[in-house]
């Protein structure tokens, strides 16, 4: 679906094949000199089509195409591989720079691996985790150079004037787009309006809960009528969302105290007693990589709790187990 949002601002809904999530949100700026297009698809021939086609329709050249990735996930970088012309600038945060040089350096596997010993996960191999699809997405024979931005930087395209806003807590590097004149910001996957963006905890001493909600903080404080978001439709009102995605994480945090006072959990055990809204039946009937993603939400809020004495961790044998204080 291609849907002109206003002037020279067009929405394209990529297809995600086998992903729950359906389709990834890709912006166009458009503009006589160079255009912008705001994150991109799965490095896959499906998506490449459907950008092909938007760029057609909207007589957008390729060869003046510069590209803004909010993240690093596979589903919002992956196809700019795909369309990245020689004079072309990619702008992503430094930090996403990092995490996408460890998937290239196969670190991201061994980091896997650590999470799922101290998580108690019964399965220990990353390769029975995580999907070929997530790190296919970064090994390709193309090495493009990414142009790095940081909070408060400008891009400016056409009539768009974009301010650069660091919002960590989806990924370490999470950046928006804020349009002030127009109150428009694009969101990335930091505010999503029909699901809550997944938090996933580290075994890396950060804090992503506490960085996401002083993200939300950060992003209440603008003047903003319009969010477009990475996925599912675009909302408007914006400080009412955040509200609703506060009391979510509060509700999980008095959930996980109220399951650590009975007893000492590891974080799959914490994981697997949560409720989740998932098609699944049964957590034993969720996908191991469902699982996976369900035991690092859970260890997000373990980490906050901690760091905020709510909740006590001590290492046995390599894994971590938590109590309620």
């Amino acid at each position: 679906m291609l849907e002109e949002i206003a002037a020279d601002l067009h929405r394209i809904e990529i297809p995600l094949p086998g992903l729950s999530l359906g389709f990834v949100n890709s912006y166009i700026v458009r503009n006589n000199g160079r255009s912008l297009i705001v994150d991109t698809g799965l490095y896959n021939d499906e998506c490449l089509e459907t950008m092909k086609a938007a760029q057609k329709k909207l007589h957008v050249d390729p060869r003046r195409t510069d590209y803004f990735i909010t993240h690093s996930h596979g589903d919002h970088l992956g196809l700019v591989y795909k369309l990245v012309q020689r004079e072309s600038l990619i702008y992503i945060n430094e930090l996403e720079v990092q995490t996408i040089s460890k998937f290239q350096t196969r670190l991201f596997s061994a980091e896997t691996a650590d999470f799922l010993h101290i998580s108690g996960f019964p399965e220990k191999d990353p390769k029975k985790i995580i999907p070929p699809r997530a790190t296919r997405e970064f090994r390709t024979s193309v090495a493009p150079s990414f142009t790095l931005v940081k909070d408060k930087d400008a891009i400016e395209r056409g009539v768009y004037n974009f301010t650069c806003i660091e919002t960590p807590g989806h990924s370490k590097g999470h950046m928006c787009l804020y349009e002030s004149a127009r109150k428009v910001l694009l969101a990335g996957d930091h505010l999503l309006k029909e699901i809550t963006p997944t938090i996933q905890g580290r075994n890396d001493g950060d804090n992503p809960l506490k960085n996401y909600l002083a993200s939300l903080d950060k992003i209440d404080r603008l003047d903003i009528e319009t969010v477009l978001p990475g996925h599912g439709p675009i909302f408007d009102d914006c400080k009412g969302r955040i509200e609703e995605i506060r009391k979510h994480h509060e509700q999980r945090n008095r959930e996980i105290i109220s399951i650590l006072r009975e007893k000492e959990r590891s974080i799959y055990e914490l994981a697997k007693l949560m409720a989740w809204k998932t098609v699944s039946n049964s957590w034993e009937s969720m996908p191991s990589a469902q699982q996976y993603f369900a035991a690092g939400e859970a260890f997000s809020h373990l980490i906050y709790l901690e760091k905020k004495g709510e909740a006590s961790k001590r290492v046995n044998s390599g894994e971590a187990l938590y109590s309620c204080t």
